[in-house]
C-alpha cells in the first residue's frame, strides 16, 4: 500500500544507530546516506528514510501516530525491543506481549526513538 515511510529525526546520527540497530534484528542492512545526509533503509517492500525538516524546525512526533514494522516471530519483536532501549530508545505502553480485539491476536512491542517517533513491532498470533 505505500511506496515509503519519512521520519523526521533531530540528531540523525543518534537516530541511524537506533534504526541500524533496531531493523538488523528484523532481517534490514544498515541504512544508506544520501547526498543530502538522509538514510534509506530498503526492502522488497518499500523504503524507510530518515531525515532533517526540509523547513529547518525541529522534528516533533506526530501525535496519535504510530509507525509498525513486521516481526516474524513474538521473539524477533523482542530482539527489536531490546536493541531500541540500548540504542536510545524508550520503553512506552505496556511490556512487550500478546495484545486481543477485533478478533485477533497481536504480539506488540512499542518505543519512542531517540526524536519521540511512536514505533512497534507486530508480529500477528496464528490462532
Amino acid at each position: 500500500m505505500f511506496s515509503h515511510v519519512m521520519l523526521g529525526a533531530n540528531d540523525l546520527e543518534a537516530s541511524r544507530k537506533f534504526y541500524d540497530a533496531t531493523l538488523a534484528t528484523l532481517g534490514y542492512k544498515p541504512g544508506i546516506k544520501d547526498e543530502r545526509g538522509r538514510y534509506f533503509y530498503f526492502s522488497d517492500n518499500g523504503i524507510f528514510i530518515l531525515t532533517t525538516p526540509i523547513n529547518g524546525e525541529p522534528a516533533s512526533a506526530g501525535n496519535g501516530s504510530t509507525i509498525g514494522f513486521a516481526a516474524a516471530t513474538p521473539e524477533q519483536a523482542n530482539a527489536w525491543h531490546e536493541a531500541g532501549v540500548a540504542n536510545g530508545g524508550t520503553a512506552i505502553e505496556d511490556p512487550p506481549g500478546v495484545r486481543e480485539g477485533g478478533g485477533m491476536k497481536l504480539y506488540l512491542a512499542y518505543l519512542r526513538d531517540p526524536s519521540g517517533n511512536k514505533i512497534c513491532a507486530l508480529h500477528r498470533v496464528a490462532a
